[in-house]
């Protein structure tokens, strides 16, 4: 985390930037908002406090309100060029449009973790891709074995899904409690159930499949990845073909947001040059002790392309996506109506059971199940310092299903109203007890570890010299 002090003043030769100055609305306001930006659990807080939001516009008891809310998402925005017209309501344009950044940046983080992080090592990354696809079936399996078939039985993958902000935010709440390879356990199965949501969209949540766009939006794909084989680096280009494959799957009926992944996915994960390239230009160019306008220039681009365009992208997207898009979402989707009997029919119809059983209990019991077969069988082993209770309370933080679940819970009822509603419900109510769940039964495992390192580390009695023993 940076310094929250500002520079001094000595520093600069004609005074500090407003936001290190001592003005009061810099030092009370500008600072303390950039740190809380840096801190982990913020975009989790932002993605609940929209949430509240959404809540409370749609059910305060004033005339209007809930309207207002239903008129305002489901404004129509559409562009039109001679006799081509795109049109959706505004809650399409966030789902469909503002949604793909955040597919992008999970894109990125997949293809980063494949390439630096744990899913390198196939023996590291064992345990988490087989507690991951645990704990996506157990929870679907429950699902329809309480919802049934037909209309409702079309959102068993709602429950599959894990929201990485929300669960990795509820560590980072709980601190040095849980150990750090619990973290990267938890982090990488999000991630690789992400990868389960996004081919669970891909196959079951399409429709009216058109083969002409679809091939159209491949053949964009693999325009990018003969452009990336040819060493093209020019990033206005890629944008122009992403933007054409996103609008080509939109039409072709697949969910447009996955072209996002597909781009995150081809972005390159190996720097263009070697970091000692940019570390011998600058120490040639300062041997005069001067830098001129093109040697810096130069220089920025070689600092630049050392670092691999992956972790670039996920530096700068990343806070939009946390801070932006996804509480945008939440204010876009999790407003429901709790009054007439909303609340007690989603407590009680098949749709808020399933997703509530799902969540809650398959979950955490799909995950602690995967882990002790697959550590049984020597397919995995158990992250360094981590006890089962605590991965039951990680399978129970796991069951915060809250964006993905929302997001398949809009794909899955599209001709539904009450559906949708009760389905919204059980996300929210089940997404709320898999988080407190969760943090206790950490939080008991926790004081359960210290309690029993405690006594692990104590010494042992030395027995006094017993005179009348014979040597």
């Amino acid at each position: 985390m940076s310094d929250p002090r500002p520079a001094p003043a000595s520093m600069w030769r004609q005074g500090p930037v407003w936001t290190e100055s001592d003005k009061r609305l810099a030092k009370y306001v500008a600072r303390p908002l950039r740190e809380f930006l840096h801190v982990e659990s913020s975009g989790s807080l932002l993605l609940l406090a929209a949430t509240a939001v959404a809540l409370l516009w749609v059910n305060l008891p004033f005339e209007g309100w809930a309207e207002g809310y239903d008129h305002f998402w489901h404004t129509p925005i559409g562009f039109e060029v001679g006799g081509w017209r795109l049109g959706e309501s505004l809650q399409h344009w966030v789902n469909d449009g503002l949604m793909t950044i955040f597919f992008f940046v999970v894109g990125l983080e997949i293809k980063y973790e494949l390439v630096h992080g744990d899913l390198r090592d196939p023996r590291t990354a064992a345990l988490p891709i087989v507690a991951a696809i645990g704990g996506m079936a157990v929870p679907a399996l429950l699902y329809v074995a309480l919802a049934g078939g037909g209309d409702t039985g079309a959102g068993w993958g709602i429950p599959m899904a894990t929201d990485i902000a929300f669960a990795v935010g509820v560590l980072g709440v709980l601190g040095r409690r849980v150990p750090s390879a619990a973290r990267l356990f938890l982090l990488t199965l999000a991630i690789v159930d992400d990868i389960g949501a996004i081919l669970v969209i891909a196959l079951f949540y399409t429709s009216d499949l058109s083969l002409g766009w679809l091939a159209s939006a491949l053949g964009l794909l693999a325009a990018m990845g003969a452009l990336r084989a040819a060493r093209v680096w020019a990033i206005p280009v890629y944008v122009v073909l992403g933007v054409a494959a996103w609008f080509s799957l939109l039409e072709s009926g697949v969910h447009a947001t996955l072209a996002g992944v597909a781009i995150g996915l081809m972005t390159p994960a190996v720097a263009l040059l070697r970091p000692q390239v940019a570390s011998d230009y600058a120490a040639d160019c300062l041997r005069d002790h001067e830098l001129d306008a093109e040697e810096l220039h130069r220089l920025r681009f070689l600092l630049a392309e050392s670092v691999p365009m992956v972790e670039r992208l996920q530096s700068r997207l990343h806070p939009v996506s946390s801070y932006v898009v996804l509480p945008v979402f939440a204010l876009a989707n999790a407003g429901v109506a709790l009054g007439d009997g909303v609340l007690g029919d989603a407590l009680t119809s098949s749709v808020g059971l399933g997703i509530a059983a799902g969540l809650v209990l398959g979950k955490p019991l799909g995950i602690t199940l995967a882990c002790f077969l697959a550590i049984r069988l020597g397919v995995g082993r158990m992250p360094e310092g981590t006890s089962w209770p605590q991965v039951i309370g990680i399978g129970a933080v796991a069951g915060i299903g809250f964006t993905v679940s929302l997001f398949i819970a809009g794909l899955s009822f599209p001709g539904s109203a009450v559906l949708t509603a009760e389905a919204k419900v059980g996300i929210l109510l089940a997404s709320v007890i898999a988080a407190v769940v969760g943090v206790v039964l950490l939080l008991l495992a926790g004081r359960g570890a210290q309690n029993g390192t405690a006594v692990a580390s104590s010494p042992e009695p030395v027995p006094l010299p017993d005179s009348n023993r014979q040597n």
